[in-house]
């Protein structure tokens, strides 16, 4: 959500008119519109956000730090989202890892130092003897909760893939490796991972229109997979169900039964990409 759009739904929330916060804020009232809506030329000075901060009751310096990632180069930003998920996966794998020990028999008295902090060398002997594989308890058969920590990856977002009939794919190559929108899935981890948007309704009930799919080319391939399908002649895609009926024969099956299914020749299809993920709507 753009920040215009934050400050909008807050400013109906409270049930304040544009020319009230206009006012109190001393700014003119179509610049606040033009600032809600995202057309504004210049974006909103540090001062002006305070301000909004202050009449909309957000925290201070809320407005403030969206503006300024907003602001900043999209390679930036993206790896400054992938260390904060990163954190926050290790936070909670971290507090985990407390809970498992102070399950431990005599853990919670052991690794009290006398200061009443937690003894961290004593904490990562237990881990290392208890719950890390290999090691005395993966002997025992204990299985070890802990998993190597990843974010997943910045996914590009390509033009929208027709879930009706085929229509031209016009990126510039594949896989696109810059695009002016991204997702974040946690567990993609595939480099050529890319998303679309779906348009039309031949994949209802699974896939609505706007639904974003996430397609990952090096995912296995397995006849009855929901696919990104390219086609040799002039780069059309479309996006259906694939079975491989015989080996030189492609049938691309629409989930909504008024829409037929449709056979092609092995050599007429280019790029077959399994989805592994879809993000809906709900409102």
């Amino acid at each position: 959500m753009s920040i215009g759009a934050i400050i909008r739904g807050r400013r109906e929330e409270l049930g304040l008119t544009q020319d009230r916060v206009a006012a109190q804020v001393g700014i003119s009232k179509p610049y606040l519109s033009n600032i809600e809506t995202g057309k504004a030329k210049n974006p909103p000075t540090d001062r002006v956000l305070f301000l909004l901060e202050r009449v909309l009751r957000f925290g201070c310096g809320q407005l403030t730090k969206l503006a300024h990632l907003a602001r900043t180069p999209s390679d930036v930003r993206q790896e400054h989202e992938l260390l904060e998920a990163e954190v926050q996966q290790l936070r909670s794998v971290l507090k985990e890892l407390f809970r498992k020990v102070s399950d431990l028999p005599a853990a919670a008295g052991a690794l009290r130092k006398e200061t009443g902090g937690m003894d961290l060398d004593a904490l990562a002997k237990r881990i290392r003897e208890e719950l890390l594989p290999g090691h005395a308890g993966a002997a025992s058969g204990r299985e070890s909760n802990v998993r190597a920590l990843s974010a997943g990856r910045a996914i590009p977002v390509i033009n929208k893939v027709s879930a009706g009939y085929p229509h031209d794919f016009t990126d510039l190559d594949y896989p696109p490796s810059v695009a002016d929108e991204y997702v974040r899935c946690a567990d993609v981890h595939d480099p050529q991972a890319f998303a679309a948007r779906v348009v039309g309704d031949s994949m209802e009930p699974a896939y609505r229109e706007g639904d974003i799919v996430i397609f990952s080319p090096n995912s296995p391939l397995h006849s009855g997979d929901d696919c990104f399908v390219r086609f040799e002649q002039e780069g059309g895609t479309t996006f259906k169900r694939y079975y491989q009926d015989d080996p030189t024969t492609i049938r691309l099956q629409p989930l909504n039964s008024k829409y037929p299914a449709e056979s092609y020749p092995r050599e007429q299809i280019t790029g077959l990409w399994p989805a592994v993920f879809r993000m809906e709507k709900l409102r």
